[in-house]
């Protein structure tokens, strides 16, 4: 959610902003600010008028009172009583336009950064870096699925009988490798100074509403029926959810965390070649970083994270690039991010596996999370990262480390999480 006074102050900049992000059925709601915040203020300035008018009036009634002129008190009261009235019909319509506002600046996307490339979708995402040079192998690389079937790693079918469509179970060596993954990413995040945390993985509806769009929210997220909870879709939800309403003092800013959690996503309107198997799914896994920081330091935390995105998936020795996420393609409460994709020798493409996000104080203004400053209290900025998710992650490993009789090597970092296991070969 954006400033308010930016609305106020520069209307068009707000406009130029949603047109920017191909949101054009949004512009009215700008106008509609600007309409209903001019009506509270005008109903709070006569709030206002009238509560220093009754103050005066009360100190008049006194003064009667004691010279017992008890007529012309009995009259101001009554003076006293219709302002209190109309006091009472203002602070309702007040909070009635104020609800209209909080909705209506909800669906405003925040501003942008203005080196975001301007595209309507991720067709116009730009990339700007690639780390170890992909490899297509001189053999045909299977289907990720055939690759775990065959280790002997996967079993799809059984959780379609107990579960339906978008689940898995994962055994063996390759249930081993899944965790020695997610072990590996929680000792490297807390080698670079970040707290490790296990969150809730149900968090209550303000929280949701307040760290995601209403569109995110709709195509995310399970609700729990009878209850006002909701299952997680990734642990930034409830790791930021945990400072809503409060005051941060400045000396523990930034704040830097990692954290693991399942994660439960609808994945509503999914579809296409690569969504069979485990690529797009309702349940997994996920080692995440979230920041908390000052204004001035968010950019260059943004920075950070996404290179321990990189950092990481080149000490598995798993060829990326970076990818920087056009307009278009920004959720609304997103100023920058950047994707970082993982090469898939099968498909000779790359695919995402991490998205690094700066939310400025959007997030913040949402959740009301703030730090306390000598000049007052501030909105702070929050940035989200993932470290890494294993499904997407075991596609680019076992395709990346396949060998030709179809076995997979491990990397050399992995080795102390697989008890010394170099090698997963085969057993079908």
């Amino acid at each position: 959610m954006i400033d308010i006074n930016l609305i106020r102050t520069n209307p068009e900049k707000v406009k130029e902003n949603i047109k920017k992000k191909f949101q054009d059925h949004k512009l009215h709601l700008v106008d509609e600010v600007i309409e209903l915040d001019s009506k509270v203020r005008t109903l709070k300035q006569e709030g206002d008028e009238l509560r220093a008018k009754r103050n005066t009036l009360s100190q008049q009634i006194g003064s009667l009172m004691k010279e017992k002129k008890i007529e012309e008190a009995n009259k101001i009261k009554a003076e006293v009583v219709k302002n209190n009235e109309r006091i009472d019909i203002i602070e309702k319509e007040v909070s009635e336009l104020d609800s209209k506002i909080k909705q209506a600046m909800m669906n405003i996307p925040n501003i942008i950064a203005d080196d975001v490339p301007i595209g309507e979708d991720d067709r116009y995402n730009v990339q700007e870096k690639t780390f170890i040079e992909p490899k297509i192998p001189d053999f045909d690389i299977p289907y990720h699925t055939d690759i775990l079937e065959k280790l002997d790693g996967i079993d799809i079918d059984s959780a379609r009988r107990t579960s339906g469509q978008g689940f898995y179970y994962l055994t063996g060596d390759i249930a081993r490798l899944h965790s020695a993954i997610l072990a590996y990413a929680r000792d490297f995040m807390i080698n670079k100074g970040f707290t490790y945390v296990i969150p809730p993985f149900m968090i209550r509806s303000d929280v949701v509403k307040g760290v995601m769009s209403f569109e995110e929210m709709d195509n995310m997220m399970y609700k729990i029926e009878g209850e006002d909870l909701y299952l997680i879709g990734t642990s930034e939800h409830s790791m930021i959810g945990r400072f809503m309403n409060t005051i941060i003092p400045e000396e523990k800013l930034p704040i830097t965390l990692t954290s693991y959690s399942p994660c439960f996503r609808k994945e509503k309107g999914a579809h296409g070649i690569e969504e069979r198997g485990i690529y797009r799914i309702h349940q997994f896994e996920k080692q995440e970083m979230i920041v908390i920081c000052k204004p001035e330091e968010s950019e260059e935390w943004y920075n950070k994270m996404w290179n321990y995105s990189v950092e990481l998936f080149v000490s598995m020795e798993i060829p990326v690039r970076t990818l920087v996420c056009c307009s278009g393609d920004l959720a609304d409460l997103k100023y920058r991010s950047l994707d970082v994709e993982a090469w898939s020798p099968r498909q000779k493409k790359y695919f995402e596996v991490c998205s690094c996000s700066n939310l400025t104080d959007a997030q913040a203004r949402r959740l009301g999370i703030r730090y306390k400053t000598e000049k007052g209290n501030q909105f702070a900025h929050t940035l989200n990262n993932t470290v890494v998710a294993p499904p997407r992650m075991l596609i680019a490993f076992v395709e990346n480390h396949l060998q030709k009789d179809g076995s997979v090597t491990i990397p050399e970092v992995l080795w102390p999480y697989m008890g010394g296991t170099k090698v997963i070969k085969p057993k079908k």
